[in-house]
């Protein structure tokens, strides 16, 4: 029986898709989420970006605490919805490769169940650029859905 989702959430176009599935999941097995976002240096060039001087090192915690206020929102907004429709949920933000972050926390946790949404990359732009959906499918210790965007 399914009774705790982690949830892999990012702020990009399959976020909310990913979050719909799951609460209609849920519910009716009154299951428990655990929604998490994981900030990683790929999502933001300044972050990546050496700091050299104290003007760039600022601008880059600047940038940084702009881009983890703005996700922890998203979480708690989402958290907020799940209670509204009767879920209970619980909000992880985190830093690191998602892949190996969101496994790690599943099996921390004790998840039955991981979501996770899916880019549609192939080939080359899968290679290049990774994917996090098919890293924890291969690797998480439980079971995981994988929200595939509209076609």
């Amino acid at each position: 029986m399914i009774k705790n989702i982690l949830v892999a959430l990012d702020d990009d176009d399959t976020c909310q898709r990913v979050f719909d599935q799951t609460i209609e999941l849920a519910h009716p097995l009154h299951a428990n989420l655990h929604l998490l976002n994981v900030l990683m240096p790929e999502r933001d060039d300044s972050v990546t970006q050496a700091p050299y001087s104290d003007k760039d090192w600022k601008m880059y915690a600047d940038r940084y605490r702009e881009l983890k206020i703005a996700s922890l929102k998203l979480l708690e907004n989402l958290a907020d919805t799940a209670k509204t429709a009767g879920v209970n949920a619980e909000v992880t933000q985190a830093f690191g490769t998602p892949g190996p972050v969101i496994c790690q926390l599943a099996k921390t946790w004790g998840a039955d169940l991981i979501m996770v949404g899916s880019h549609g990359r192939r080939g080359l732009s899968e290679m290049l650029l990774g994917s996090v959906s098919n890293y924890v499918v291969h690797h998480a210790a439980c079971s995981v859905m994988v929200v595939h965007e509209p076609a």
